[in-house]
């Protein structure tokens, strides 16, 4: 067998082949069957997300919502950790919003906040 060490400067391995290789290898190590178990669908006035979180109970998660964004996180003394968080298109409705956790399916159906508009008229003279 021959063996050639390989050289690693600039010249012969760009960066992007090394940030590719790590890519790589923490999406196959890491809980991408998590982030690859999401559903979501959309109405006028909703969106519908669908989770998949096997394990864990009402009372270990927590779901949290910021202008447009979704944040649901397993409390620290959970048998199983879970962190995920979602941007969507346009700001939330929290009073408009549900969660609903049946059979380790975490089903979210969030209203869509209606943009208010602060244009005015001018009477013309």
């Amino acid at each position: 067998m021959f063996f050639a060490p390989a050289i690693r400067t600039s010249r012969f391995v760009p960066r992007t082949y090394d940030r590719s290789f790590e890519r790589f290898v923490n999406d196959a190590f890491s809980t991408a069957t998590a982030r690859q178990a999401l559903n979501v669908e959309q109405d006028e006035k909703t969106w519908t997300l669908t989770l998949d979180v096997p394990g864990l109970s009402r009372e270990d998660l927590t779901v949290g919502i910021e202008g447009a964004v979704v944040r649901i996180e397993s409390k620290a003394d959970a048998k199983r950790q879970f962190k995920a968080a979602y941007e969507l298109p346009q700001d939330i409705d929290v009073a408009a919003s549900e969660a609903k956790l049946e059979n380790g399916v975490l089903t979210l159906k969030l209203g869509k906040r209606v943009p208010v508009s602060n244009a005015a008229q001018l009477a013309i003279n």
